[in-house]
């Protein structure tokens, strides 16, 4: 079964290659009559684009979606939207001297043994570029889910062993590095900007909060919310670990710290003393915020020379040229934001076909 769609109401197709004439997306399953605008899906594709910062690759790309279909006059239709964005800025030659060599940590190996040819120009679809496509998709979802009065906050927690203690969504986006803590992120800039000199990349957190979440959401078993988050971030590029809650850290913990506390709420609502779930229990929304996290790995193309081998077999000495994130992390946040609002919308639309 090709591994191109996601969602089961609100179900997004994205398409396209990193160095192809374009990326985008076909979201199918949005109601009718929602108002949208290119403008309201250009301000998710400025935060994720590259170019922005000394700290991100210089790939210049303006990412202007084009909408072909399913708005309007500013509304959507109800029938399928495809929204594109074309590829003005890919330099090509730059993997001209690598197309028959394999490249450390890229999916150049595992896309040949699958299909035997593959498109080696910046990753052909590996790229994070195919994530044009879900954050396109996503400010559709955020319309929805805004007017349900869910907000999602995404940020950098951590940058190698740099890890934001004060929490400040207002701080999110008055650094380049998007760290909610003014203090850290100015080390983070400084341990990126290092490693980036020095030829070489790093990993890092982040951490997704959505808020205004009603307890019940999500179906019990197969297609828990968890479940869904894990295998929508998990599909991201680079991602290498993903929690919810205390995470792994509820490893080390007993049950009577662990668990969450139930009491009655002033207003008569019930709620819980902590939030050590993440927001879920058994698989559904508790009410509380959901928070999750994804590990990053360090960018896998670097200026530093690797030993690898070309499809032959024999060794080869490789240096990447390119232009290429020095830490995946700050572009990461809109682009995790996206997946955790494209499972939510889906939850919240499967909601409303569970009772009559």
């Amino acid at each position: 079964m090709p591994g191109n769609s996601f969602g089961t109401i609100f179900r997004i197709t994205t398409w396209g290659e990193s160095h192809g004439p374009a990326v985008g997306v076909v979201v199918d399953g949005c109601p009718s009559g929602l108002e949208i605008s290119a403008e309201d899906i250009q301000f998710e594709l400025n935060r994720r684009r590259p170019g922005q910062s000394k700290i991100t690759t210089q790939r210049k790309e303006p990412d202007t979606v084009e909408i072909l279909s399913g708005i309007f006059e500013g509304k959507t239709l109800g029938t399928p939207i495809s929204l594109m964005v074309r590829n003005t800025d890919a330099i090509s030659k730059s993997y001209e001297d690598i197309k028959d060599t394999y490249r450390p940590g890229h999916a150049d190996y595992t896309y040949d043994a699958k299909y035997g040819f593959r498109d080696h120009r910046g990753g052909g679809r590996s790229s994070n570029r195919e994530t044009v496509g879900r954050v396109a998709a996503a400010a559709i979802a955020k319309k929805i889910l805004n007017l349900n009065g869910i907000k999602t906050y995404g940020y950098v927690k951590q940058v190698g062993d740099i890890i934001a203690q004060n929490i400040d969504f207002n701080e999110i986006e008055k650094n380049i590095v998007r760290c909610p803590d003014s203090k850290k992120a100015e080390q983070m800039i400084e341990l990126i900007d290092k490693v980036r000199k020095e030829g070489d990349s790093i990993g890092g957190v982040v951490e997704v909060v959505s808020t205004g979440l009603v307890p019940g959401l999500g179906t019990p078993v197969f297609h828990k919310v968890d479940a869904e988050l894990a295998q929508g971030l998990m599909s991201l590029g680079g991602i290498r670990g993903f929690e919810v809650g205390l995470g792994f850290e509820a490893a080390t913990m007993k049950g009577s710290r662990a668990n969450d506390v139930m009491y009655r709420k002033d207003s008569g609502e019930l709620g819980f003393k902590t939030n050590n779930a993440g927001g879920l229990l058994g698989g559904m929304t508790n009410g509380e915020d959901l928070v999750v996290r994804i590990a990053i790995k360090p960018t896998s193309s670097i200026s530093k020379v690797q030993h690898t081998v070309d499809k032959s077999g024999e060794p080869k000495e490789l240096k990447v040229k390119g232009r290429h994130d020095p830490c995946l992390c700050p572009r990461a946040v809109p682009i995790a934001e996206a997946m955790v609002n494209l499972v939510l919308v889906d939850q919240l639309l499967l909601s409303r076909t569970t009772r009559i």
